[in-house]
């Protein structure tokens, strides 16, 4: 079982300057929107990651706000574009850092869902709220339940992954939480698109195939990124990511697969 243990907010704070500091880096257009993919978005998903839903996504809220003061290119919210990165962290935590079944009931008989399961739905209904939304079902049936399987996986297998302490199921583990978090970020920014900038449904049956391939490619990265940091920061004695309790900071992913 996963441990979660309170996180510093001084480490918070360093992480939350990192990603506002990302967003100095080279961004990519995103076909359609008239907007642009930082590569900032790769630190989005490992916040939730190496501290969990709730502190990762304070982490990205914090920085993707002032990252928007310091882009060389405007985020597609404008200030408000944290709210992206915030649901990105929070549901790669919530993979990350969740257990199988994803689904419970408590003693008092309420239903306890997963948080990222949570995000999805939320983000369904709000595409459906639209009328090109609804126009365009291909696109959250593809998009949306190719996401949705991967975070289904990555809170059945994740956990085992990261336990194993090899570097090859560690990649494996962050690939599953980063796609499922980049497209539980996606839903909310896809339902500012259809509100904000009208995108027409020809380009959303196009994003149909694009946008897949673009989150894979940054979940990817993302993996190459945060599994040497995993290593690195539990040698220098921050215990960040899913552990076992007993495990010490020096032995999270530090083995060779």
């Amino acid at each position: 079982m996963n441990k979660k243990k309170p996180v510093h907010p001084a480490i918070i704070a360093v992480w939350a300057a990192v990603v506002a500091a990302g967003y100095l880096l080279p961004t990519f257009p995103i076909m359609g929107t008239g907007a642009n993919f930082s590569l900032a978005n790769i630190l989005n998903p490992l916040a939730g990651i190496f501290f969990g839903s709730l502190s990762g996504a304070l982490c990205s809220a914090v920085g993707g706000f002032i990252g928007f003061f310091i882009a060389p290119v405007k985020p597609m919210l404008g200030p408000f574009s944290f709210i992206i990165g915030m649901t990105t962290a929070f549901t790669s935590g919530c993979i990350a850092w969740g257990r199988w079944p994803a689904v419970t009931v408590s003693g008092q008989g309420n239903f306890i869902f997963n948080g990222g399961i949570i995000v999805y739905i939320i983000g369904t209904i709000l595409w459906f709220t639209q009328e090109t939304g609804r126009s365009v079902i291909r696109f959250p049936v593809v998009f949306y339940g190719l996401g949705f399987v991967v975070m289904i996986a990555g809170i059945i297998f994740a956990g085992r992954m990261f336990a194993s302490k090899k570097r090859i199921p560690a990649f494996a583990a962050v690939f599953l939480c980063s796609f499922g978090g980049l497209v539980g970020g996606a839903t909310a920014g896809n339902f500012f698109s259809l509100v904000l900038f009208k995108i027409p449904p020809d380009i959303w049956l196009l994003l149909t195939v694009t946008a897949p391939i673009e989150r894979a490619l940054f979940a990817l990265c993302a993996s190459f990124v945060g599994v040497p940091l995993l290593a690195g920061l539990g040698k220098t004695g921050i215990l960040c990511g899913p552990h076992e309790e007993e495990d010490s900071p020096e032995e999270n992913i530090n083995k060779d697969a």
